[in-house]
């Protein structure tokens, strides 16, 4: 996890350390992953999130997020419903609990708050 960011910060040119997913979530490719808290003070957490292009399968938690850059395809596997296509300004809501497939094919950068 990248440590939080001093005020006054670029968020969008943050540099990210990147982490391996874990073998059982990767479908195709060697996707990579990275998050920096930017606060958790309260009964949410706010952050940047990134992931590497690749396929990989996620549980989701209760969170809103904004796509800062990158391309991706989110399946929803469980609740079964269309896949969205995320880039740069898209907002989405998840669910905690929900499954999901994650396409991406150029590396996605998020805003989130769960």
């Amino acid at each position: 996890m990248t440590a939080l960011p001093a005020a006054g910060t670029a968020l969008a040119d943050l540099a990210l350390d990147h982490e391996a997913l874990p073998a059982s979530a990767v479908i195709a490719g060697a996707p990579t992953a990275a998050v920096a808290v930017l606060d958790d003070t309260g009964d949410r957490e706010i952050g940047i999130w990134e992931m590497a292009p690749g396929v990989a399968t996620d549980t989701e938690a209760d969170e809103l997020f904004v796509v800062l850059s990158g391309a991706a395809v989110i399946a929803f596997d469980d609740p079964a419903l269309p896949d969205l296509p995320i880039g740069p300004g898209s907002v989405v809501r998840l669910a905690e609990g929900m499954r999901t497939t994650w396409t991406v094919a150029e590396t996605v950068r998020k805003v989130y708050i769960a």
